[in-house]
């Protein structure tokens, strides 16, 4: 707020190449927490995911699990005036790569009643698989 509030200022003041520059800087701030709401949702499906494939199961919760952090991601990533994407396919590629590992060991928690380590998980699981079926899940077209 306190941001928005220096803007009416500087435009007020006619410091339009000051204001521009506090506005680049509330679109990145808005960019990185969408980006940080799709990495956090991101591990929730991965999460999901990973223990469905090491389980060979799946449970009614974490398809619902997986539905809605897919949706919350569709409905972060969207653009709402231009009807475009904040995140381009490969770049949600490359967020849920850097967010695989932080759900492999929440799921090593969970697997088997926490069985197996992070590394001995990865052993169980395909990575790139998992990966791409959460991208698949992402991309197809919202309900």
């Amino acid at each position: 707020m306190e941001e928005l509030l220096m803007l009416k200022e500087l435009l007020q003041e006619g410091k339009i190449p000051e204001a521009l520059e506090l506005v680049e800087e509330l679109e990145e701030m808005s960019k990185s927490d969408k980006l940080n709401k799709i990495f956090s949702y991101g591990i929730i499906v991965l999460l999901h995911l990973i223990k469905q494939a090491a389980e060979k199961r799946t449970t009614r919760s974490w398809e619902a699990s997986i539905f809605n952090a897919v949706k919350q991601i569709q409905r972060t990533n969207k653009r709402p005036k231009t009807k475009g994407n904040y995140l381009t396919e490969a770049e949600l590629l490359e967020t849920l790569q850097d967010a695989y590992e932080s759900a492999l060991r929440k799921a090593a928690l969970e697997v088997y009643e926490g069985k197996y380590s992070a590394d001995e998980l990865s052993e169980v699981v395909n990575q790139e698989s998992i990966i791409q079926e959460a991208l698949n899940l992402i991309l197809a077209t919202p309900n």
